[in-house]
């Protein structure tokens, strides 16, 4: 019982790892029709630029520095989403070829200028020692790390619900994704707010790079790219644009894979999630949240 306690809760924190990153790639889509394959990117840079903080920090104590360093992160994830917005993807919007070649070729570039500035070996992030320690609940040993992760995903899945359904420019965005030209007509910036998703989700993918690091407790190049693969299996099978399918498929696809790789074999975990996304595409193609999946 404790094994399989242990092994959700671990699932659980996973999870919210993907869904970080998820949320940002479903939100854009949801929103703008955009496929942002550099979304990887911005993970990396909010994860190193929260490690290069933390470490010119010497001086400080473990938490506060931490703090700063995921503040810093935080913010290179949203400037760098807002610069790709409105120097890349505005001008061939609803032109998804280009914006997929665009955001394919931005995504490998940045990785490719991260490891050229501090190269490919793993960089160690010092994290608060409370993160490294377990708490004990149901006779398993539970890291605290897995907590935070869980909290985060949760209060940044109610954040953007309660954004986009309460909130002046979340109604703008709304009404701009059914008629643009529309909205533009009543004298409202329409492209100001679709800059704002971006930056969202920058913020989120940023977020997920600075647990991440706590998760691993190191930051590399690959680490975007690793995870944006499974964050696009939550995405489609959570259904495209739909936020709570993603919610809902983030939660499945963490759990099959620390099940599938403890109870089976370890490194089938990914398998078996692959396996899932082709049974969800046969069985229901438009997700599990209803949006059209294709």
């Amino acid at each position: 019982m404790s094994t399989f306690f242990l092994l959700t809760v671990t699932g659980l924190g996973l999870g919210a790892l993907y869904f970080l990153i998820a949320s940002g790639l479903s939100l854009i889509y949801g929103l703008m029709g955009v496929l942002n394959f550099a979304h990887g990117a911005f993970l990396t840079v909010g994860a190193y630029a929260t490690w290069y903080t933390e470490s010119k920090l010497g001086g400080m104590a473990t938490l506060p520095r931490f703090l700063l360093g995921a503040l810093a992160g935080l913010v290179v994830g949203a400037v760098v989403a807002a610069l790709v917005e409105l120097v890349l993807i505005r001008p061939p919007y609803k032109r998804h070829i280009e914006q997929v070649l665009v955001t394919v070729g931005l995504g490998l570039a940045i990785t490719a200028l991260v490891q050229a500035i501090w190269g490919a070996d793993a960089r160690v992030v010092v994290v608060p020692e409370w993160t490294q320690q377990t708490t004990h609940v149901l006779g398993a040993a539970i890291p605290n790390d897995r907590w935070v992760e869980i909290a985060v995903a949760a209060v940044v899945l109610v954040s953007l619900e309660l954004f986009l359904r309460k909130t002046r420019y979340g109604l703008i965005i709304r009404a701009g994704v059914e008629n643009r030209a529309m909205v533009t007509a009543l004298g409202i910036d329409v492209r100001r707010a679709f800059t704002l998703v971006f930056a969202i989700g920058g913020v989120a993918a940023a977020l997920a790079g600075v647990l991440a690091s706590v998760y691993f407790g190191t930051v590399d190049p690959a680490r975007g790219t690793s995870l944006l693969i499974f964050a696009f299996i939550v995405v489609v099978i959570g259904g495209l644009g739909s936020l709570r399918g993603t919610a809902l498929a983030a939660v499945v696809v963490g759990l099959v894979q620390q099940y599938a790789n403890y109870y089976a074999s370890s490194g089938l975990g990914d398998l078996s999630v692959v396996l899932l996304l082709g049974i969800v595409l046969l069985a229901r193609p438009r997700g599990l949240g209803g949006a059209l999946a294709t």
